[in-house]
This record gives structure tokens, sequence and C-alpha cells, in this order.
């Protein structure tokens, strides 16, 4: 039965990255790379503890994703943990960098927290189905990529990374 659904999901026509580069390609590296868990702020030009910064939302998810890219998890983390604690994209970095600390079953609880706030949220489907890869559940990271699709998905880069680590067993870093 797995077989079929891999089959299937395979024999689609591959989608092109659709989001205007939002997460379809490694961060852009840094103006300025600051120590430990501060974060560049262009307003004071210096690097700030994040809750001095005057960065938004977006940009400090931006500042998390350059960490995360770089390796820096629990730096990501200190970020993470100036945010607002039910936040769906908090609960979603927070999975990706545990899981990518080696914490596999408690990144999965923060993806599936960010999913129940909102079962839309694909790039924790995304995070949670390359997961699943990892562990070699092909059968649960179906069911994330078949609830992306659902959820007008197709063609987005939390898509194409789960079709692709379905297809060649990597994982992105990002």
């Amino acid at each position: 039965m797995t077989r079929f659904f891999l089959i299937a999901a395979f024999s689609l026509p591959t989608a092109v990255l659709a989001n205007g580069g939002d997460n379809d390609a490694p961060p852009p590296k840094p103006a300025v790379t600051c120590e430990g868990a501060q974060v560049y702020d262009k307003k004071s030009k210096k690097c700030v503890n994040p809750q001095e910064s005057s960065l938004q939302r977006d940009q400090l998810y931006l500042a998390v994703r350059q960490l995360a890219y770089a390796g820096r998890y629990h730096d990501a983390q200190a970020i993470l943990d100036e945010m607002p604690e039910n936040d769906p994209g908090r609960l979603t970095y927070m999975g990706f960098t545990h899981r990518k600390l080696g914490n596999v079953d408690l990144g999965m609880v923060f993806y599936q927290k960010a999913i129940d706030q909102d079962p839309g949220n694909i790039l924790a489907r995304s995070y949670m189905g390359q997961g699943l890869v990892e562990a070699g559940d092909a059968a649960g990271a179906m069911v994330q990529l078949r609830a992306i699709r659902a959820h007008g998905g197709a063609g987005t880069w939390s898509e194409t990374s789960l079709r692709n680590a379905l297809e060649t067993g990597t994982t992105y870093s990002y």
C-alpha cells in the first residue's frame, strides 16, 4: 500500500518553486554576524538581544532561519524564546531546531502543536514530513505531503522539499 502511494506521488508532474524566493533557497547571509542569540538591528546599527531590537516578527524569523542554517540551533531557540509561546511560527521553528539537535520526539510535539493551531501550516507539515522521512516513515511523510497539497501548497517550497525528501531521502537544513 505504501509503495502504491509513493509511486502515485512521484508520478505527478514536478512542481516548480512558486513562493517568490521566500523559502526556496538557503537564507541570505546576514550583513553582520552577531554573537550568540543576538540579532542585527539596522535601526540602531548594532547587535542587540531580540527583545531589544526594532525587528518585526518576519525579520526575527529570518534571523532564526539564518542561525539554523548555520547550525546554531541553540542560538535560534534563544530568539524563539522571546516570541509568543503559542505562535504557530515559533512552534514550527522550535520543532525544526529540536529535530536538528536530535530531539526528534520533542520536535514532532512542536510540529503537531503548530498544526493543531493552524492545519494550513504547510511549513510545519513539510518539516514534520522530512523528520518522518529521516525516521523511515514514508507513509507518515506522504500523509503530510497530501495535506500540504490539500491546503493549497502545491508548487511551494514546503511541498517541493518534502517531495524531494521522499524521492531522495535527503532533507533540508533551512
